[in-house]
């Protein structure tokens, strides 16, 4: 999965990919370099980030959204935890919406209920302006794996098949370093939930306090933790950096399935 934020201030990549053309030209180079899914998001959700209203992020992702689904450049997913873009997005041909909220809002789970696209459900703890402000938890593994079955039971329940819906961890996402790493130890656990995964693990803020890095320096620690995610049972590798994250998963593809 290519990141494309369309956006002023995301963590990583602010503002480089606001404008529709170089949007657009990003689109197209992930495309090119292997991603199968696209996802556009309008709204950044790093910590400390503030909200935008409706208009701004429908402006923002649908003129991406209709130019990927005209240009058939793969699965287009959309970051968002608002109903009113869910329903653009998926009039607009989106086929997954990934929600950090993970379809908590009731308009959001009725709106994905009353369509056929996939969802990503991520567990977050707080929301995104203070949810690193001081996380806590008593187990974080089995907290994280409670949430998310309850969310895939409210999503089963509301009328969203199981083979729709994709779970993700949330890493960084109200978690400390040591948050971080206990989930990626126990990746393999929350494969056994039975969902396909996704894990978004690029250029996260755990790299820079591990390794001391700035956000563009790190892509080793970025695909080192992606080979593990895999290697593990994640289905899904959120990516910043496609062409190099498509090489280390055919690596990790070619040893797993033993050619």
């Amino acid at each position: 999965m290519g990141v494309l934020n369309v956006t002023p201030d995301s963590f990583s990549d602010g503002g480089q990919f606001a404008e529709l053309d170089s949007a657009l030209a990003h689109a197209q180079r992930m495309y090119r370099e292997g991603a199968t899914l696209i996802d556009v998001g309008g709204e950044s959700t790093r910590p400390g980030s503030r909200p935008v209203d409706v208009e701004r992020e429908l402006e923002r992702v649908i003129p991406v959204v209709e130019y990927l689904r005209d240009a058939r450049m793969g699965l287009i997913s959309v970051d968002t935890s608002k109903a009113e873009v869910m329903r653009a997005a998926i009039d607009s041909g989106a086929h997954m919406i990934n929600d950090v909220n993970a379809l908590r809002d009731e308009q959001a789970l009725a709106t994905c209920a009353d369509s056929d696209v996939a969802v990503c459900l991520m567990h977050m703890q707080g929301e995104p302006r203070t949810m690193q402000e001081d996380p806590y938890y008593d187990d974080v593994l089995n907290d994280v794996i409670t949430f998310l079955r309850e969310r895939i039971d409210a999503c089963v329940n509301a009328g969203i098949s199981r083979d729709r819906i994709v779970i993700d961890p949330g890493f960084g996402f109200g978690k400390t370093l040591e948050h971080n790493f206990s989930l990626l130890r126990g990746i393999e656990q929350i494969c056994q939930v039975g969902q396909p995964v996704l894990a978004g693990l690029s250029r996260k803020s755990m790299l820079g306090a591990l390794l001391d890095r700035s956000v563009g320096e790190r892509l080793a620690g970025s695909l080192a933790l992606a080979t593990l995610a895999a290697s593990r049972g994640v289905s899904i590798i959120r990516a910043h950096d496609v062409a190099e994250t498509v090489d280390a998963m055919q690596i990790v593809g070619a040893v797993t399935r033993g050619h």
